[in-house]
């Protein structure tokens, strides 16, 4: 199903279909602020072992990350950041930054990698932070099955086109952007920029 939602009025209706279908175990195609992601209900194993599937990716070595709708749910999937930490994150977000912190036990033992880490996304997408705050708790977030993103994919109907029989729905929220976001190590004493993307490094020091 493509389904076509306001970036600025999200349409409630459309956005209960879509929290259903997480709920139900679904996989969805969605605007953020960066590039469109794949994702689904951080609870549902089974939609995260078919994301790994469709992925071609053993779940604990992916780099998924969690999409919040704000620093409210950072307590209960990371560790306790210090002072300076959070400062960094209540600057930068919401915006196209991930920041990888120490887990917490709330994470689900499928999701944690090895280093016990979480990737933890606010995008500023109003589309996905309504979707994360409908459902009750985070979506688990990846990359689309390519290998690069070109133009072409910052077009929700060819994504359709392309990824709609392999996805429940494919959330059309405009076009999208075509860099990532801003990675940012958080676990060192120090945080470290691993991956400069759409968001700027030095806006946040």
């Amino acid at each position: 199903m493509l389904l076509q939602v306001h970036p600025l009025n999200p349409n409630p209706r459309h956005l209960k279909t879509i929290v259903e279908c997480l709920k139900d175990g679904g996989v969805i195609i969605y605007p953020t602020d960066t590039v469109y992601g794949m994702g689904c209900d951080i609870t549902q194993h089974k939609a995260v072992e078919r994301i790994a599937r469709i992925k071609q990716i053993d779940p604990k070595k992916a780099n998924f990350s969690f999409i919040c709708n704000d620093l409210s749910h950072l307590s209960d999937y990371a560790k306790s950041v210090d002072t300076p930490v959070f400062r960094m994150l209540k600057k930068a977000l919401p915006g196209p930054y991930t920041f990888i912190l120490p887990a917490s036990k709330m994470v689900p033992k499928l999701l944690k990698t090895k280093k016990d880490t979480v990737g933890i996304r606010v995008p500023d997408n109003l589309i996905c932070r309504t979707i994360v705050s409908e459902l009750g708790n985070p979506l688990m977030s990846t990359t689309l099955p390519i290998e690069d993103y070109v133009e072409e994919y910052t077009d929700p109907e060819i994504i359709y086109e392309k990824f709609g029989k392999i996805v429940d729905i494919v959330v059309d929220g405009g076009p999208g952007g075509m860099a990532f976001s801003t990675v940012v190590d958080c676990t060192g004493p120090v945080p470290e920029l691993i991956r400069e993307g759409a968001g700027s490094w030095d806006a946040i020091l």
